[in-house]
């Protein structure tokens, strides 16, 4: 009996750390961040829902840019950070997906703090699930990495230990931020692709 209690709670610790989602170092799976620059070969396209270009207009995209700012400036100086906020380790491990990454961490290319919160801050390194086959194929993409982001995903940033936290409402903000694949396309992206290129579209 102890064997076995020992066995689930093995098997539980592994889940947690296996579905514990973003924001963690790449360095602790076998998936590496790619940056939003190559998430954008597909995610660009108005018949996946062009994820990119609603990342772009929403906040994340300019988090790291908001460090910058005056009242980032200012509220850095009254809890006592050292330097500009935008050099601040407290300040961007939530505004910038590239903080603390090391090369280790990353397939190819380095990834800039200049480019804000990426996707890959919500829905972990993406190494593993980059590929068209892989994302057409929801357990797949799981299996190789793909977080499916939920509220503990978000309050890992967005709680009281922020500065400039005024609450946070999970159900409001998933709205705007909302950049889901349309219905007609999910789950059969490659099909409806060809079926429309053979339509000359």
């Amino acid at each position: 009996m102890g064997s076995m209690v020992r066995i689930v709670t093995g098997f539980a610790v592994v889940c947690s750390l296996t579905l514990g989602g973003a924001l963690t170092s790449a360095a602790d799976s076998a998936f590496k961040y790619i940056g939003a620059s190559k998430c954008k070969t597909c995610h660009k396209k108005e018949l996946i829902g062009d994820q990119y270009g609603k990342w772009e207009k929403a906040g994340h995209a300019s988090a790291f840019k908001t460090l910058l700012g005056e009242k980032a400036i200012s509220v850095a100086k009254e809890k006592g950070i050292s330097g500009p906020p935008s050099e601040a380790a407290e300040c961007l491990k939530c505004h910038a997906t590239a903080a603390g990454l090391g090369p280790n961490d990353v397939e190819k290319k380095p990834l800039d703090n200049k480019d804000g919160v990426q996707c890959e801050s919500c829905h972990g390194p993406g190494s593993g699930y980059k590929k068209k086959k892989v994302m057409a194929d929801h357990e797949k993409s799981l299996a190789a990495g793909l977080v499916m982001p939920d509220e503990k995903t978000c309050t890992k940033c967005h709680n009281d230990t922020s500065p400039t936290w005024t609450g946070f409402d999970y159900a409001e903000a998933k709205k705007k931020i909302d950049h889901s694949i349309p219905k007609d396309v999910k789950g059969k992206y490659i099909e409806v692709e060809k079926a429309k290129k053979a339509e000359g579209k």
